[in-house]
C-alpha cells in the first residue's frame, strides 16, 4: 500500500464518521424520549473522539491525542450532568403526579 491509498482510506473513514455524527445529531434533535437524546449526545462525543484520533494518526501529530483525551473527559462529564438533570426532572415530575393523585382522592 502506498501513501496515496492510505490517505484515501483515512479520508473515507473521516467522511463515514462525519455522516454518523450528522445522523446522531438528527437523532438527538428528533429523539422521542430524553434517553434517546442523551444516548445520541454520548455517541456524538464518542464519534468526535474517534475523528480526532484518526486525524492524529493521519497527520502524525501527538498533541491531538492529548486533545482527544481531554475531549473524552469533558464528554463523559457532560453526559453525567445530562443524566443527573434528567433524573432530577423525572423524579420531580413523578412526585408532582403522586401528589396530584392523592389530592384527587381526598
Amino acid at each position: 500500500m502506498d501513501l496515496s491509498q492510505v490517505s484515501v482510506f483515512f479520508i473515507a473513514v473521516l467522511l463515514i464518521l462525519a455522516v454518523l455524527v450528522v445522523l446522531c445529531l438528527v437523532r438527538a434533535i428528533i429523539g422521542p424520549r430524553v434517553a434517546d437524546r442523551i444516548v445520541a449526545t454520548n455517541m456524538m462525543g464518542t464519534l468526535v473522539i474517534t475523528i480526532i484520533a484518526v486525524l492524529a494518526v493521519m497527520m502524525g501529530e501527538g498533541y491531538l491525542v492529548d486533545i482527544c483525551l481531554i475531549y473524552a473527559m469533558i464528554s463523559f462529564l457532560a453526559v453525567i450532568v445530562l443524566c443527573k438533570v434528567y433524573m432530577g426532572v423525572y423524579l420531580q415530575r413523578k412526585t408532582e403526579e403522586k401528589e396530584e393523585a392523592e389530592n384527587e382522592r381526598s
